[in-house]
């Protein structure tokens, strides 16, 4: 089986390279954001054909159930800043009535033992993470995501285009609150992924 592994840092992709896995894998760091992501990642699917894309990466949580260590996989993600505003109002992409999409599910999430173990959660991808009260409360009431990152849905939407079998998980590093870096967990959380990944590849 020919496996793609995608990242947005080489500290979440290091783990990985370390593993011995039974299959073929190849290992993408694509950078931060949506769009390196989008891009590299759709580059690699262009090039070569593989049977599963996965996404390994961090996240913030809106889901005091889902503390900082937890490890999720994302099967709604949307790009949360696409839309239009109205004054005040913020109208969504789909009401706009353009070509395209801001919403990515997953509803044909590979069989694997230990993807399956995992939470399923709703996240939104995000230019600017948010750290504002007011922002935070905003985006919550309008879209109740569970999670965020800068990549998901642009990951999402590559393996959709190409119609390849993907999954994306993440592990949480922090709360998303205003900016407190003293709270962050990420070396935790980056053990947690790493751990993770091991186990959905060995059970591939």
């Amino acid at each position: 089986m020919r496996i793609l592994v995608v990242a947005a840092t080489e500290p979440e992709a290091g783990p990985i390279r370390a593993l011995r896995i039974g299959h073929d894998v190849d290992i993408l760091v694509t950078g931060v954001g949506m769009v390196a992501t989008a891009a590299q990642t759709s580059r690699a699917l262009a090039q070569t054909r593989y049977n599963l894309a996965l996404n390994f990466g961090v996240c913030g949580s809106f889901d005091r159930a889902l503390p900082p260590g937890s490890v999720v996989h994302v099967v709604r993600d949307r790009i949360a800043e696409m839309g239009a505003e109205d004054g005040e109002a913020f109208v969504e992409f789909e009401a706009l009535r353009l070509p395209g999409h801001a919403l990515f599910v997953n509803d044909a999430a590979p069989a694997n033992t230990a993807l399956a173990a995992l939470p399923r959660v709703a996240a939104i991808t995000v230019n600017t993470v948010h750290g504002d009260e007011r922002s935070i409360a905003a985006v919550q009431q309008r879209f109740a995501p569970q999670v965020e990152s800068m990549e998901g849905a642009a990951f999402m939407c590559a393996c959709l285009i190409d119609g390849v079998a993907f999954a994306q998980v993440r592990a949480v590093s922090n709360i998303v609150e205003r900016r407190n870096r003293d709270a962050w967990r990420l070396g935790e959380a980056l053990d947690h992924l790493a751990r993770t990944a091991s186990s959905i590849l060995e059970c591939i």
